[in-house]
């Protein structure tokens, strides 16, 4: 059987102190064969507004609960309410249980102070999983000292106190349902005589069987002024038990009992009130009227929450960031993530689309690959590239069922939960550190031999590690880093060098410049060209490819220029000028020079060099 049920209650969330009065909202939702049922019981022996013979509540009361062998319990909540701020600590068949939240709501009557009523919240899944179909007694609610320091409540009759357990549970027999708890704590009475609630994230898929149902507090069966409970603007009615005028009347429908004093626990056929297709739903309560003498009364009802079964064959698309990757001075992000379809009620399409934004703004986008099966997973996997325009800081938003405009293509049980977020921050290499540029001896060509390692270490008096490239773009792409550099030379003049030093999360950038610069060219004493391969030319060390546009002349004893030399013309101490001799070697003998260096930094060297065979 295809049905709908909407159940208002009290399903607090989880918070660590007491709240105020909070708007009912969506708490927490199942997908699946699930369906519930719902006990409790007063504590008020009387109707308050009828019988004025007793202020305090009784110690205790019961109620059976009945499930069928089919059945597995998912989820169990006890909530009990009263007058006053609220008693935290109350027991279940002798179990001690302390409230998880307590919400309050404040009301005052006409010439009286302001009166606080309150509701606790508790999870006891692990009691009903552990006791099972039994009779289940409540006890230990404590608000005498409310009643007793606030007179107001027993003399404006409310003075109450009450408790239900709501139990969800999973059927195999059950159509596939969606069922949704609202929370929150909201109030009508003379000050407020109507209250809309609207509660979303609902999909009919059929409303046959559709039903209403809802806790609440404080009802009185005799103050039926104006009272009326509806849904999409139909009000609604139960007779005998809960007639169009008087739905907050002391009355139990899951136990036909109208002597639920004070508390409301009923159910209402509501099939022709919602439509397939509707995505939320307007319910509305009202209470106040004039009564026969003319004079204006209104019941006091505090609602809790709404829950929502609904029979739905739907997808649930998450997703999860699962880690990314960044690496330093660099703007793209590897992404791993995985898409979920846990709570659904029917497979996740392949194709589905998954957006990337950064602080909003669209930089990337996938699709699922494969269907993904009620309660299975896809993982994937995107590198995306951050634009200059986005800050080095920014809001990282994975969107599943998203086509990029922010707008779904798949109809889901839920519809607010496709986004997971993180907070990234691109790992921003610190500025370029400049060290004093290095210089040493032209070796040739502008070419001379560099420590870079003892450089750097010398530079910033430190013994730290370093990798060497010739481009920054080489460092930042950590490819042909210098092989060598304790004995480094230079490719141009002048050149710079950078250097990469580890410096969690990131790394530190230092350049220097390599410089070089002719030295004094060292000119020997003598040679012996003889041709035993040892000092066969007049070798001036530091001259050839250095002083590459240089002048040689050597002239013999008698002034006479024998030999004119350059950078690609050496001395092997044979003749090239006069008019005999070419070519032939000159004799043993002390021959005079003179260098030209043809540089502005140098004058020409003139001196003696002996010949020797």
């Amino acid at each position: 059987m295809k049905f709908l049920k909407f159940i208002i209650g009290i399903l607090i969330g989880v918070h660590a102190t007491s709240s105020y009065a909070q708007d009912i909202e969506l708490f927490q939702q199942f997908n699946g064969r699930y369906d519930y049922t719902a006990i409790g019981n007063t504590l008020n022996p009387f109707e308050n507004n009828l019988d004025s013979s007793f202020c305090f509540p009784l110690e205790s009361s019961s109620a059976n609960l009945i499930l069928s062998g089919s059945t597995t319990v998912v989820a169990a909540y006890l909530y009990w309410a009263g007058s006053g701020t609220g008693d935290t600590s109350v027991t279940l068949n002798d179990i001690p249980v302390e409230a998880i939240d307590t919400y309050t709501v404040d009301y005052t009557e006409p010439l009286s102070d302001t009166l606080t009523y309150f509701s606790c919240y508790a999870d006891i899944t692990d009691i009903i999983v552990s006791e099972g179909n039994t009779t289940y007694e409540f006890s230990d609610l404590d608000i005498t000292d409310a009643l007793t320091n606030s007179p107001g409540f027993c003399s404006n009759r409310t003075n109450f106190a009450g408790w239900s357990i709501y139990v969800i549970y999973e059927d195999a027999s059950l159509p596939l349902n969606q069922l949704n708890l609202y929370q929150g704590l909201e109030i009508i009475n003379r000050n407020n005589q109507e209250k809309i609630i609207l509660i979303d994230n609902l999909n009919v898929i059929d409303n046959q069987g559709a039903k209403i149902g809802f806790l609440a507090w404080e009802g009185d069966n005799s103050l039926n002024y104006g009272e009326s409970l509806s849904i999409n603007n139909n009000v609604l009615s139960n007779p005998p038990l809960n007639l169009s005028d008087n739905a907050f009347n002391g009355t139990n429908s899951f136990t036909n009992s109208n002597m639920f004093y004070n508390c409301d626990l009923d159910v209402y056929d509501i099939q022709d009130n919602i439509n397939i297709g509707d995505t939320s739903a307007t319910i509305k309560m009202t209470t106040g009227g004039v009564d026969e003498f003319g004079v204006f009364r209104a019941d006091l009802i505090i609602i809790n929450n709404i829950v929502t079964v609904l029979n739905s064959q739907l997808p649930d698309a998450t997703i999860a960031l699962d880690s990314y990757t960044i690496n330093c001075g660099d703007r793209t992000v590897n992404i791993d993530y995985t898409v979920y379809n846990i709570n659904s009620t029917d497979p996740l399409p392949a194709h589905t689309p998954i957006a990337f934004y950064a602080d909003g703004v669209l930089i990337g986008q996938a699709m699922t690959q494969n269907e993904i099966p009620i309660g299975a997973s896809e993982t994937g996997n995107i590198t995306i590239s951050i634009p200059s325009s986005v800050a080095d800081t920014f809001l990282l938003t994975l969107a599943v069922d998203d086509d990029g405009t922010g707008n779904g293509i798949i109809i889901e049980t839920s519809e607010i939960n496709n986004l997971d977020n993180e907070l990234i921050e691109l790992l921003v290499v610190p500025p370029i550190q400049t060290l004093p540029s290095q210089l040493t001896c032209n070796e040739g060509f502008n070419s001379g031999t560099f420590n870079l390692v003892q450089i750097l270490q010398s530079a910033l008096d430190t013994t730290i590690e370093a990798e060497f490239y010739e481009t920054l773009s080489d460092l930042e792409a950590n490819q042909s880093e210098i092989i060598n550099p304790e004995a480094y030379s230079n490719s141009s003049h002048p050149m710079t060098v950078y250097a990469k030093v580890d410096h969690p999360p990131c790394y530190d950038v230092y350049a220097f410049d390599l410089l070089v610069e002719n030295c004094p060219p060292y000119v020997p004493e003598g040679f012996s060209p003889n041709n035993d391969g040892k000092n066969d030319w007049f070798n001036i060390q530091g001259l050839y490819d250095i002083f590459e546009d240089h002048e040689l002349k050597i002239f013999n004893r008698y002034g006479t220029l024998i030999f004119e030399g350059n950078n690609d013309k050496k001395w092997y101490g044979r003749i090239n000028r006069g008019l005999n001799n070419h070519g032939k070697l000159v004799p043993v003998g002390t021959y005079f020079y003179i260098l030209n260096p043809n540089d502005m930094n140098y004058k020409p060297l003139v001196g003696w060099v002996y010949v020797n065979y």
